[in-house]
């Protein structure tokens, strides 16, 4: 008979970030790390002509180019929602388009987002794909763990939304499963004490190179915290003051300091990433004059524009927003908004470093040309800054 998984919880397994070697710990080295956080469903903030798009090769190139640039990863988003539920009507899945990017890439690292309690995913179907990803890859492949807090989410799988604490009970149950398929020699056997699987003399070959994939929480709650303690690397985090950078820099530190107090509780250590919205041109006219150009041409909000503020969302991370205790941004889109001359975003950049965070996950309106003109004047600004080796 099959062991659940709270009589087996054990020490905390080895990840990539144990590994010298892995591509993890290489970008890790950086000060600073860069990443793009891709758009692969269709996202209109403004009505000013773009060259983004949703299209896989749109953003196979983007992380081709960026991987010849040095970044360090690739990131998308993954959403379920209803006719409607997108400002356009196409939708990558992240955790697919990501993994096929594994063989046209080299050394950028690449995270598929995954809601892991949709479907229900069995645990021997994540490990195998995972794996294999992870072969590919040569270990730069991981997964971003969401567990879904949008109630009309769960319900298009069929059933009601499943309470947020509970949601991550589950998500450590599945992952201490995963761990151990990831790793084992022999067969191993377990049931789900919370979830609705079990598994027999499960096996998954060939191992991951690095102890398993990379793995990612994006959280901002204590649930969510304590669970990327233990499991994750990488912690995806939002500011809690809100989206205005001035805020951001108020708020974080605290919140830094705390997530990383809990893992290394843990004998852990794990990096956190934000995702910023980049709006920059080489002189303060021409950067106010792209900034104004995308924000008078944004269509009226409605109830499913991005955002989708008309879904009913459990989700914490995002409750600095409209707080009248901190400045607020132009909901330009990304976590936090950085602004300005190439020199000043690198001052706005060098400031999240100091504030603890280890990466940053880029959002750019026009992604094609914004990309160029990054590698262009802010790139090497950021590597004369001591932020980029």
């Amino acid at each position: 008979m099959p062991l659940t998984l709270q009589q087996e919880a054990g020490p905390v397994p080895s990840g990539p970030l144990d590994f010298p070697d892995s591509p993890l710990s290489r970008s890790a080295r950086q000060p600073l790390m860069l990443g793009l956080f891709l758009n692969l469903q269709d996202i209109r903030l403004s009505n000013l002509p773009t060259s983004s798009t949703w299209t896989y090769d749109y953003n196979k190139a983007l992380v081709q180019k960026a991987d010849a640039l040095g970044f360090d990863i690739a990131f998308s988003r993954t959403q379920w929602l209803p006719k409607g539920g997108y400002d356009g009507e196409a939708s990558l899945d992240s955790f697919v388009a990501l993994g096929a990017m594994a063989a046209t890439t080299h050394n950028i690292l690449l995270i598929s987002t995954l809601h892991v309690l949709y479907g229900p995913w069995h645990p021997l179907h994540i490990a195998k794909i995972g794996a294999t990803f992870d072969h590919i890859a040569k270990g730069r492949w991981g997964i971003n763990i969401v567990t879904g807090h949008r109630a009309v989410e769960h319900e298009m799988f069929g059933w009601n939304r499943i309470e947020h604490d509970r949601r991550y009970d589950m998500a450590a149950e599945l992952f201490e499963t995963l761990h151990r398929l990831w790793t084992d020699t022999e067969n191993y056997s377990a049931e789900a004490a919370l979830g609705s699987w079990k598994i027999v003399n499960g096996y998954i070959t060939p191992k991951p190179a690095y102890g398993r994939p990379i793995l990612v929480t994006a959280t901002g709650s204590p649930a969510g915290i304590d669970f990327a303690a233990r499991h994750s690397d990488l912690v995806f985090i939002t500011s809690p003051g809100g989206s205005h950078i001035d805020s951001a820099l108020e708020t974080l530190p605290a919140h830094i300091a705390e997530i990383k107090a809990r893992a290394r509780a843990r004998g852990r250590t794990v990096k956190t990433i934000i995702n910023p919205m980049i709006i920059s041109r080489d002189s303060e006219a021409e950067t106010r004059s792209y900034l104004s150009a995308i924000l008078d041409n944004k269509p009226p909000p409605t109830a499913t524009s991005f955002g989708h503020r008309g879904y009913d969302s459990d989700a914490h991370a995002w409750r600095g927003r409209n707080d009248p205790n901190h400045k607020q941004g132009l909901n330009l889109g990304g976590n936090i908004e950085i602004v300005g001359t190439p020199e000043q975003v690198v001052d706005q950049l060098a400031g999240l470093k100091k504030a603890g965070i280890d990466g940053v996950q880029i959002n750019f309106y026009d992604f094609a040309r914004d990309l160029d003109h990054f590698a262009e004047r802010i790139l090497p600004l950021l590597q004369s800054a001591g932020l980029r080796l």
